[in-house]
């Protein structure tokens, strides 16, 4: 629609019209040049998910309006510079859109990794995480961030190291812990660890970092309003050790973890040997599994839901989820990408944003730790 509000419009920011208790949603673009533009108007189509909630698009107007154009979506949102004076007022508005300038760099891209797509990526979620750590009432306070898909080999040719997501958003809000974890129609999973590679998960694994996911998935499973989670819990070695034949990880992180959350009340269970756990949390034997590592964890996920499942990082003080694919460089400025997960993410962080939470985390004052500080969890501060 117009490139800013009409004078009957109160403004541009994120404050809600007196009575509308929808919450306020913020909407990452991911990287420019993958599909989260187009991802993010077809989502935004759907009109009973549309007024679900009121949504603040953090990214750059002109690449929505060319997937809007391209599939066909009459592009009904107000426009407004991310940095004006305007986007701090009130808004009674469905859809705003935060306007990045685009640069040169970005006006004939190619659908690929680059430098400027990994600065632009990293702009939207900074802001977003700021806007979600304001104080309540503030104008420009969101109640949960939905994180489109980023490039890491962007942000990594931008100057950042950060691992993803995840890792960013638990240094900027402080988070004492935290985990991923994914949320499919048949099946819920959290991870004990995240981006590593295989070889150092031995070594940074400890009885707290399974118990994390348990008890934070235990939550989770809460919130979605489960009320007695059945839990089970990956073995990280092949046959789950085989009674300490092919390692001693179960007997000696893993059962101790186990038994810490059935002291919480928790119904855990396992080890189990994680090649055959994940057939009996798809018959519906348990609510939510616990994986060792990444992959371990995903591969089931992507197998029986690769476009309906979402990510969402739990432990932090705000909501965060994320469709479950990539940038797709390969399919991106095509119209040709599925919003399936998507419209998943933004339904799952709907519905987390109105339960009343059991995610155990904790508010800290601010909006992250100054520039050095040590990382929570022992996140390194990537910057």
């Amino acid at each position: 629609m117009g490139d800013a509000p009409t004078p009957k419009d109160p403004g541009a920011g994120a404050s809600p019209a007196r009575g509308d208790t929808r919450p306020v949603i913020g909407i990452t673009m991911g990287d420019p040049m993958g599909i989260g533009p187009e991802v993010i108007v077809k989502a935004l189509s759907d009109r009973h998910l549309r007024g679900s909630a009121r949504w603040i698009v953090y990214g750059m107007n002109g690449f929505l309006h060319m997937e809007a154009d391209r599939a066909g979506v009459a592009p009904e949102w107000f426009r407004v510079s991310h940095s004006s004076a305007r986007a701090g007022q009130s808004l009674d508005h469905d859809c705003v859109v935060m306007d990045f300038d685009m640069p040169d760099a970005l006006v004939h891209a190619r659908h690929e990794p680059c430098k400027a797509g990994g600065f632009a990526s990293k702009a939207f979620v900074e802001e977003a995480i700021t806007d979600a750590m304001r104080p309540a009432g503030d104008p420009r306070r969101i109640d949960a961030v939905v994180t489109a898909p980023i490039s890491k080999e962007s942000w990594s040719m931008a100057g950042y190291k950060w691992p993803g997501h995840t890792e960013l958003f638990a240094f900027r809000t402080r988070a004492k812990r935290c985990c991923m974890a994914f949320v499919a129609p048949k099946l819920r999973v959290t991870l004990a660890t995240t981006h590593l590679p295989l070889m150092s998960i031995r070594d940074v694994l400890t009885i707290g970092r399974v118990f994390d996911p348990i008890d934070l998935g235990h939550r989770l499973c809460r919130d979605l309003g489960i009320e007695s989670p059945r839990i089970a819990v990956c073995g990280l070695n092949p046959h789950a050790g085989e009674q300490g034949l092919f390692g001693d990880e179960e007997t000696r992180l893993i059962e101790p973890a186990i038994a810490m959350a059935r002291g919480s009340g928790i119904d855990a269970q396992g080890p189990f040997p994680g090649d055959t756990i994940f057939r009996d949390a798809l018959a519906g034997r348990f609510d939510l599994v616990v994986a060792m590592y990444h992959d371990q964890g995903l591969i089931p996920v992507k197998l029986v839901a690769f476009d309906s499942a979402v990510n969402t990082t739990l432990g932090l003080p705000v909501v965060r989820t994320s469709p479950d694919h990539g940038t797709a460089f390969g399919i991106a400025g095509q119209g040709r990408a599925d919003a399936g997960a998507m419209i998943e993410a933004m339904r799952l962080a709907v519905r987390l944003a109105r339960a009343p939470r059991e995610s155990g985390a904790e508010v800290h004052p601010g909006h992250g730790p100054a520039k050095g500080e040590p990382g929570a969890s022992g996140l390194r501060p990537w910057e």
